[in-house]
């Protein structure tokens, strides 16, 4: 039993989230966003410790496909990295920089680079191509390009917002 303890801590963590952010924000989406996702997360992690080859799978695809359909497409939500600005420069507290706050910062720091592979959207349908690894190694590093693009993505959410674009919900979106 100690073996899925991990798992029994990950929804303990997702449980506190949601209940903190239900009862300060007084929204019960949080309680039913984060109960879902640490469910999805600590289901995936225990089925994992079983040496079940299909667990990042189930997980990819339920953590997924909510946040691509239900987050992104019904909720009309950017959950990219443009989202996060647009949200920041708002100063509002929606999904994308929830998102962010803990899938990209402190998921990552507390578990590692493998976190957002393990239940993000974007992982789930790269995982679908029939490429799954190169036939040759990358002659040039491209570390830096993520850089590039998180610079080009501040600096295009900031000029929406610098020269007062009409529609920047819909852009946005």
């Amino acid at each position: 039993m100690k073996k899925y303890l991990p798992s029994v801590i990950i929804f303990a963590v997702f449980e506190i989230i949601a209940v903190t952010l239900w009862l300060t924000k007084n929204n019960l989406f949080y309680l039913l966003n984060f109960t879902y996702i640490g469910s999805c997360i600590s289901l995936g992690l225990f089925l994992f410790l079983k040496g079940k080859r299909y667990a990042r799978r189930c997980v990819q695809f339920a953590v997924g496909c909510y946040m691509l359909i239900y987050l992104g497409i019904i909720c009309q939500e950017n959950m990219q990295i443009e989202g996060f600005w647009y949200y920041l420069f708002l100063g509002v507290f929606e999904s994308a920089t929830i998102h962010y706050a803990i899938a990209k910062i402190f998921g990552c720091a507390l578990f590692g680079r493998g976190w957002c592979g393990y239940a993000c959207w974007t992982a789930m349908i790269l995982d679908t191509l029939p490429f799954k690894q190169p036939k040759k190694p990358r002659k040039k590093k491209l570390g830096a390009i993520r850089y590039v693009l998180f610079a080009l993505s501040l600096m295009l959410v900031s000029a929406l917002f610098l020269f007062k674009i009409a529609n920047l919900e819909k852009i946005m979106f």
